[in-house]
């Protein structure tokens, strides 16, 4: 199993720091400076007035700024471009269809954590969407689920735990994936070890050939199709104090998901 992690494993890390380091010098001839200086819609007044927002749990602010503002820069001179290339490249019927595949993916995880949570209601809804995306979706290409009623669920390991009163714990901001929480990247951990587990089970691409690079390319078409897919822009949201804000959001964005 060892050998199998590293065959697999290392080369998408090894693709994706390629990636960076490319991109990364590409971007170096840009001018370095401050954070971009954008006018604020809102006054700082107003924001400070919002007690709600004051009142999240952040004891590693510090850390966690210094993480924002990686992510930013890396968002901004690899992930943006990378994503701006792949539209201008792939034809909007063909990005459709991949992030329908891979949202029909997705489903799996909704599935085996909607039976921890003990949600029956939301565990045949998502059966039947992987059934019918799979079958009259073509693979998952189109949402056939949709127009049928099977409105899409969410599931993930961090909402199991809450449902079971397991505390947020403090926020944190994860390199790469931006805002989360002590649960929730815990969360992220167990359902990243359960899709190993059950690739390494499958073994889908164990009789392909050059199956270690055909999973390397989808890993990557994966995380661009992810960023693809989220149209927030770090420093464009007009508020004077764009991270607590941010902070808020995702913490609340949180607690409405243990209640469904």
């Amino acid at each position: 199993m060892p050998s199998l992690f590293f065959r697999r494993v290392v080369p998408i890390l090894v693709a994706a720091l390629c990636l960076v380091s490319l991109l990364a010098g590409c971007a170096a001839t840009t001018a370095p400076g401050a954070l971009p200086e954008v006018p604020a819609r809102h006054t700082i007044q107003e924001f400070r007035d919002d007690e709600a927002i004051a009142v999240i749990e952040d004891p590693w602010e510090r850390f966690n700024r210094g993480m924002y503002n990686f992510n930013y820069r890396l968002d901004k001179y690899v992930m943006v471009p990378v994503v701006k290339g792949y539209e201008f490249i792939v034809p909007t019927l063909a990005q459709k269809g991949i992030s329908n595949v891979f949202s029909n993916i997705g489903e799996l995880r909704t599935l085996y954590n909607s039976v921890f949570q003990l949600q029956g209601k939301k565990f045949v809804i998502t059966l039947g969407r992987f059934l019918a995306n799979s079958t009259l979706g073509v693979g998952g290409l189109f949402d056939a689920a949709t127009p049928m009623g099977l409105k899409r669920q969410h599931g993930d390991f961090s909402q199991t735990l809450g449902r079971w009163n397991v505390g947020a714990g403090p926020y944190l901001i994860l390199p790469v994936l931006g805002p989360s929480t002590v649960r929730g990247t815990g969360g992220l951990a167990v359902d990243a070890g359960i899709r190993y587990a059950a690739l390494y089970a499958i073994d889908p691409l164990g009789n392909a050939n050059h199956g270690e690079v055909i999973l390397t390319g989808i890993s990557v078409l994966e995380a661009v199709d992810t960023r693809h897919r989220v149209p927030f822009r770090y420093y464009e949201s007009g508020y004077p104090f764009e991270y607590d804000f941010l902070r808020f959001l995702y913490c609340k964005w949180d607690e409405l998901l243990i209640l469904k």
